[in-house]
């Protein structure tokens, strides 16, 4: 296997662990762990091992005085909010319903680029934005009774949420991924982000019974702290690495049927016509906002 094969099958195996990650998530939490516990647990165990790899392979540790304020606004938007609500959705609604309005992401994106950046907004994009509101809108309607859902609604209010969150990270922490390399911006946005997560998990932690646990419960606490938030999150930067982030970016659209195949088969959930058409609505949607025009009038996926 050559190096270019090995980037394929670490990004697919990347997001496999994140679509996985949907149905593990609902399994530890709040069954065994209180959703904000998780949450102390998953930040506290990457910071610690970013910062372990760090050590591994010594660098200036420090940012410029000049970027403290985004690197904070980053670590609000990319790891506090992101990382709070959508462990606190996930357990409230499906597997399946949080994998699809996750992939919106892209869409919130092209929207706040627009807003923050001035970035034009095309006919293709605009298509784009209405057909992902649209799949986001018919999801939120879907009148669920299978799986394990404590209360859809508002959790998917909150995976919504989440998912512009991120999206203001993503368009914010541009600009810092051009002046640091990519594993030194993350550490020190996690790092900060760690003192916003722990106070609104301390109490939970703290009555979180850790002797309850079971065998497949702590398996599945590790897969969530170290699989899906710290090797994937590697895998992801190896593929970007060998094959370009526009190629390792596309693996994205399989993580919602990897999530749906897990959340069938180990929790019982249903995939029905609404949420396949719900499901094309947010594809098409995500690839439109994608997509430029040549200046021949040529639609293209955008690089």
């Amino acid at each position: 296997m050559n190096s270019k094969q090995k980037a394929h099958a670490a990004v697919l195996a990347a997001n496999l662990i994140f679509g996985a990650n949907y149905s593990i998530v609902k399994y530890v939490t709040p069954g065994f762990v209180k959703p904000f516990a998780l949450n102390v647990v998953r930040i506290v165990v990457s910071v610690a091992l970013l910062w372990s790899l760090y050590l591994m392979k010594p660098s200036s540790p420090g940012i410029q005085r000049r970027h403290v304020g985004r690197f904070v606004l980053c670590a609000i938007t990319g790891v506090a909010l992101n990382q709070l609500l959508f462990i606190k959705g996930l357990s409230l609604t499906t597997s399946i319903h949080a994998a699809l309005l996750t992939l919106a992401s892209p869409i919130f994106i092209t929207l706040i680029a627009a807003w923050l950046l001035k970035e034009g907004l095309g006919i293709y994009k605009i298509g784009g934005l209405l057909m992902g509101v649209a799949g986001a809108l018919l999801l939120l309607a879907v009148k669920e009774s299978s799986g394990d859902a404590a209360n859809i609604l508002l959790g998917d209010v909150y995976i919504l949420v989440n998912a512009i969150s991120y999206a203001f990270y993503m368009v914010l922490v541009r600009p810092l991924m051009q002046e640091y390399r990519p594993v030194h911006v993350i550490r020190w946005v996690f790092t900060i982000g760690m003192f916003m997560i722990v106070p609104f998990g301390f109490t939970e932690f703290f009555e979180t019974n850790w002797a309850t646990l079971t065998t497949p419960a702590w398996v599945s606490l590790a897969f969530v702290v170290v699989g899906a938030t710290f090797i994937a999150y590697l895998f992801n930067i190896y593929g970007i690495k060998e094959l370009g982030a526009s190629a390792t970016g596309t693996y994205i659209y399989t993580q919602p049927l990897f999530a749906a195949l897990v959340a069938i088969f180990f929790l019982g959930e249903e995939f029905t016509l609404k949420k396949l058409a719900a499901a094309v609505l947010i594809f098409t949607g995500v690839y439109l906002v994608n997509i430029t025009r040549k200046k021949n009038g040529e639609a293209q996926p955008k690089s």
